[in-house]
């Protein structure tokens, strides 16, 4: 839920309890910095009683706003949980390097010259690591800056560029950092192997700025198969 404004959360919760005819609370599989964009993303709910899944999913499809879409409900396991049971999250950042009026507020539209080679080397190096403290937020809550990077790759297609980036999981700020970072080494204002001094150093102002939240994309999440009674996820 958000104080001073409409969440997604809510407008679910709200079409979802005059359906059920019964409050509930739809917990997602995590938070999104305003302006961050999910393209993919679950949350669950208990029910009562026995439901429809798939006729569920339908009405509450035709029940909510243009700009939230549901992909399906699933049964899951009693003890499920959309947050704590995830086994990974891929994002995606976009860099947009020429004006184009169908990406505003869809990436992040910086026309300077970059040296892709040179950001996927450092881009590698992040996958020799575990402790990403450097590019967490400050203040942030956590018990470890532990992180398992399996996959941290730059790809350019005409004017978009587009970061892929999977872990198990992600700190607070982590992505937009990370990008910060390498959009450093792109310009020639860090070297590769500066990369392993930032995150060596375990130290936030070690790092290069937060980039802004609008090319940021939440993609993927993987859970275990047997989470679910029926339907494959992923497939």
């Amino acid at each position: 839920m958000q104080e001073n404004a409409l969440s997604v959360q809510e407008v679910i919760n709200k079409n979802l309890s005059l359906l059920l005819r019964k409050p509930v609370n739809v917990l997602g599989c995590g938070r999104t910095d305003t302006g961050v964009h999910a393209s993919q993303f679950y949350a669950h709910f208990d029910a009562e009683m026995a439901i429809d899944a798939e006729q569920i999913g339908y009405k509450l499809n035709r029940m909510l706003p243009s700009d939230i879409a549901i992909q399906g409900v699933l049964p899951v396991q009693p003890e499920a949980h959309a947050r704590f049971d995830a086994t990974g999250r891929t994002y995606q950042y976009l860099i947009c390097q020429q004006k184009d009026p169908f990406l505003i507020h869809r990436a992040w539209h910086m026309t300077r010259s970059l040296d892709v080679e040179a950001m996927n080397q450092a881009a590698a190096l992040l996958l020799e690591y575990e402790d990403f403290a450097s590019f967490s937020k400050s203040n942030t809550d956590v018990k470890t800056y532990r992180c398992e990077i399996r996959e941290a790759q730059w790809q350019q297609e005409g004017h978009r560029l587009t970061f892929t980036v999977s872990a198990n999981r992600f700190l607070r700020n982590m992505v937009r950092a990370l990008v910060g970072t390498l959009w450093k080494i792109g310009v020639g204002q860090m070297e590769v192997e500066d990369m392993r001094r930032v995150i060596e150093a375990r130290n936030r102002t070690e790092a290069g700025p937060s980039v802004p939240a609008a090319g940021l994309y939440l993609c993927k999440i993987d859970y275990p198969t047997t989470l679910f009674l029926k339907g494959n996820p992923h497939g």
